[in-house]
């Protein structure tokens, strides 16, 4: 049973067989640092800080499951054994440090193919490094990713989601006990869910139960691979913030249909489907769409998006907005964010003993 007198933030949740010792976890953040999708020792030092800072969920960034599915060339993948061994040896440590390895599986559609953001991000020519890419409809995203898409075929859906069900696979055998399926912020499956994006008139486009039929499609299949024992999370922009896009109540609508498929949590996000979106940014601004899911579907929840202070995020938990918070820029600035809520709200929780002297054993 829950204490009521012991901070919320580090008190466990269980998913299935998973238990995290707290309630803070990495968000998925892409590095753009890998070298044929393979990850490198920067993501042991990034990923391994943070379970060293006291996080108890990890999650890698968003990997794509083939290459055309890359974001930017430098993307993490998993679609080979060698990438399968650098995400094993990740997890060994991340393991050893008390945290869960998750991973974010990924396809980014029609935004695939794209420079590095510190070189500019714009769209890569097929000649100057970069490749085709696919969308629900051959619309291309704007903004400096110019772009247009080719329609996916039904052979095209077929393969990407038994690419989904690979990646699922060589994740297990990667060490990882929490998967996350990315379909959010104007990815593949975002693009599905859209009808800014999806404009198809055959069995996976216009009505809301065919522009969600290939993410549920796709969830089923991995399901079906991924232990009964480990959690299955999806990432939902919950809003596209644009009228006559995906919404919130698309968002409850289809998560009430997730728990049947063997969906264990919400990852609430939102935009990135349309460029220009008028984003009302301040602190928590997301944890609405958290709040909503959980109390209208029974799902556990993440909430994200600009919390940054220790009460702050113990008020969402404690208060039954959402069920885990996941941070992102705020884990860049201070890995040992965790450690630090934990003095600041008086919990326990145990530093590395090698950093004994700078934290004192609470």
């Amino acid at each position: 049973m829950p204490n009521a007198n012991y901070p919320h933030l580090f008190q466990p949740l269980t998913l299935r067989g998973i238990t995290l010792h707290n309630r803070i976890g990495v968000s998925p953040m892409c590095q753009y640092s890998s070298a044929d999708g393979v990850a490198s020792d920067w993501h042991l030092v990034h990923l391994g800080a943070r379970a060293v800072g006291g996080a108890g969920l990890v999650i890698a960034e968003a990997t794509a499951v083939s290459p055309e599915g890359r974001i930017t060339p430098g993307d993490a993948g998993i679609w080979n054994e060698k990438q399968v061994s650098a995400i094993a040896r990740i997890n060994r440590f991340v393991k050893e440090h008390g945290a869960v390895p998750g991973i974010q599986l990924a396809h980014a559609g029609r935004k695939a193919s794209a420079a590095l953001p510190w070189d500019g991000g714009a769209h890569l020519a097929d000649g100057d490094g970069g490749w085709p890419t696919l969308a629900p409809s051959p619309i291309p995203f704007g903004d400096n990713l110019t772009k247009v898409p080719r329609a996916m075929t039904t052979e095209d859906i077929t393969r990407v989601k038994a690419e989904f069900v690979a990646a699922a696979e060589r994740a297990l055998g990667g060490g990882c006990q929490w998967l996350e399926l990315h379909s959010a912020h104007g990815y593949l499956f975002h693009e599905f869910l859209s009808p800014l994006s999806n404009q198809r008139t055959d069995g996976y486009g216009g009505t809301f139960e065919n522009r969600v039929r290939f993410l549920l499609e796709t969830i089923r299949a991995v399901r079906n691979v991924w232990p009964e024992s480990f959690p299955l999370a999806v990432r939902l922009s919950c809003t596209d913030w644009v009228t006559g896009g995906w919404d919130i109540e698309q968002s409850i609508e289809l998560s009430r249909c997730l728990p049947a498929e063997g969906v264990d949590l919400i990852d609430c996000s939102s935009g990135g489907v349309v460029p220009g979106a008028k984003i009302p940014i301040s602190p928590g601004y997301q944890v609405l769409f958290a709040e909503r899911i959980r109390r209208e579907t029974g799902l556990a929840t993440a909430a994200v998006g600009l919390i940054t202070q220790p009460i702050q995020a113990e008020e969402i938990i404690r208060e039954g907005r959402a069920d885990i918070i996941l941070l992102a820029r705020e884990l860049l600035r201070d890995p040992n964010w965790p450690l630090r809520a934990a003095q600041a709200l008086g919990a326990k929780l145990q530093a590395p003993i090698q950093y004994a002297r700078a934290w004192p054993q609470q």
